[in-house]
């Protein structure tokens, strides 16, 4: 399931409220500056920091 553009336009890193970058599967959204990634689950955007795994 594609998410919408929309959505992806407003959504924001819950921890500090920065820009997130979208994998190119979909898969996650990803904090540049936390180096923390969010998932998405059956086409929901988990945005928990307690759900959230860091990057490497």
């Amino acid at each position: 399931m594609a998410l919408s553009p929309d959505l992806i336009a407003i959504l924001v890193c819950p921890q500090c409220k920065g820009k997130l970058d979208l994998e190119a599967n979909e898969a996650a959204f990803v904090c540049p500056a936390c180096r923390l990634r969010y998932p998405v689950r059956e086409g929901i955007p988990v945005m928990l920091v307690d759900e959230a795994e860091p990057t490497s």
